[in-house]
């Protein structure tokens, strides 16, 4: 039992939903920032008891913001919580809470759970998190609820939006004009999904280089090509690491994709 779910299972102060496997996933991408100066904005704060909860869990020197559209939540106002009122479907609400908050560290989505609200949220907060901070989605399986305009592979769901993201996550390696490398690319590390949750890790990216070490190789073999079709793929891969065995020498970058082997 790790902190989070003991915080929660002790809890005797403002009341607290959650679901039982999301302790485990909290712990895990957000222990890194206990004890530091960090800034955490919860979207929807309800009774204020998991700001309550993150403001035990990071320490005295978190700065913690809750976001809701209840003006009532003003009242879980306490040290080093802040609330802010407004709807999280609003663009220019949330454009307004860039220019009065910190770059965040951590931002987690836990409002409305409506695919309007996901998607804009994530839309115009995306970029005010900083370069290494983290971005949290959680009750994501209302997408697959009708309610919340969800439903299986659904057109306009947060899950099958979160699809082009995985996307363009891969985007460096893109061989067609019109998949490009856009901000999201050069500033998403990785994401993590879990039942209900997406978990996308913030950090400052370029194209990768693909490198080699040591000398020792064997031919290429496919049990796909016989016959001439292995005698070729076998000088194609002659020729490629024996041209990469050049560019090493002269430190120049490998050749990778040049050759269809």
């Amino acid at each position: 039992m790790n902190d989070l779910e003991r915080y929660f299972k002790e809890n005797t102060n403002r009341v607290i939903y959650k679901w039982d496997h999301y302790f485990e996933i909290y712990d895990r991408h957000f222990s890194k920032y206990r004890g530091k100066d960090i800034v955490l904005l919860e979207i929807g704060t309800f009774n204020g008891g998991s700001l309550q909860m993150w403001k035990d869990y990071f320490g005295p020197r978190a700065k913690i913001y809750g976001m809701d559209i209840n003006p009532l939540c003003k009242e879980v106002e306490e040290e080093n919580i802040a609330i802010l009122i407004g709807s999280q479907s609003d663009r220019n609400f949330l454009r307004k809470v860039k220019q009065e908050i910190p770059p965040i560290d951590i931002l987690i989505d836990d409002g409305g759970h409506t695919m309007l609200q996901q998607i804009v949220s994530f839309e115009e907060l995306f970029s005010h998190i900083k370069p290494d901070g983290v971005y949290l989605c959680e009750d994501n399986h209302t997408s697959y609820w009708k309610n919340y305009g969800g439903g299986h592979k659904r057109n306009g769901t947060f899950i099958e939006y979160s699809k082009n993201l995985i996307d363009q996550l891969h985007a460096f390696h893109s061989q067609e004009p019109s998949f490009k490398v856009d901000s999201f690319t050069r500033s998403a590390h990785s994401m993590h999904y879990y039942d209900s949750i997406l978990v996308i890790e913030k950090r400052i990216m370029k194209k990768p280089v693909s490198q080699k070490s040591g000398t020792r190789t064997i031919p290429y073999y496919s049990p796909e090509y016989k016959g001439f079709g292995v005698f070729k793929k076998n000088v194609r891969y002659r020729v490629r690491h024996t041209l990469n065995r050049v560019l090493g020498f002269l430190k120049l970058p490998f050749k990778n994709g040049d050759f269809d082997y």
